[in-house]
């Protein structure tokens, strides 16, 4: 889906357990079959057939039309700022499927008896740490207006943290209402459960723009809330 995923993993057994390389295998093997389905960078994906009106309802993958009963409860949850209906191209869930998909990818992970977890799949991460002593994992927020600097340094156990903004690929979030290009914020991360709604909210919530983002995070998903914010000058 034109990014890269990064996994790390801590224990005293990550290195003698045998059930930890199977288990890499299968959560990189399962990000390579949803992108085989999901992406709009190949033309053989459903979702590129789907975006040229050429694949029948009757013919969607199982994945498929889990992701797209998500994306619609998603828009009526955001108020419409995700829409991924209305996007240059058609249909683009990219902006949910890859929280999606390495929290699915992830189940896989949480199995492994007395190891923590951290998956980045592009700089949303989805985190489990075992036991209330083990160390919580601690992710660097870059600050959009300078690289070299973080805008926050956060604490992360068990949960999710994605991030939405314009530095690393320029103007591509789009106000579904307007079809402009947002650009009242230079990046918004939110954290929360899980990574699938986090990554829905930073993009809806980066795309709106406004005064109250906090506030608006909240109140649409108790238990969300934004951890760091940058607003264009």
């Amino acid at each position: 889906m034109g990014t890269q995923a990064s996994l790390h993993l801590r224990g005293p057994r990550v290195d003698t357990d045998p059930a930890v390389e199977p288990a890499v295998a299968a959560v990189f093997g399962y990000l390579r079959a949803t992108d085989e389905l999901f992406s709009t960078y190949r033309p053989d994906s459903q979702v590129s057939a789907l975006r040229r009106r050429e694949l029948p309802r009757a013919e969607w993958h199982p994945w498929l039309a889990e992701v797209v009963a998500l994306c619609e409860e998603a828009r009526e949850r955001t108020d419409g700022y995700f829409d991924p209906w209305r996007l240059p191209g058609g249909f683009d869930p990219s902006g949910l499927v890859k929280g999606w998909a390495a929290e699915k990818a992830a189940v896989r992970l949480a199995r492994l008896r007395g190891l923590d977890h951290y998956l980045n799949a592009g700089g949303d991460i989805t985190a489990g740490v075992h036991g209330s002593h083990a160390p919580a994992w601690r992710v660097g927020v870059e600050d959009p207006a300078d690289p070299s600097t973080f805008l926050a340094v956060l604490e992360l156990r068990t949960g999710a943290l994605a991030t939405s903004g314009s530095a690393a690929r320029g103007p591509h979030i789009v106000d579904p209402h307007t079809g402009l290009h947002a650009t009242k914020l230079l990046s918004v991360t939110v954290t929360g459960p899980t990574l699938l709604w986090a990554d829905v909210l930073a993009t809806a919530a980066f795309a709106r723009g406004g005064d109250d983002v906090k506030q608006w995070v909240s109140a649409r998903a108790p238990g969300y809330e934004v951890a760091a914010l940058a607003r264009a000058p």
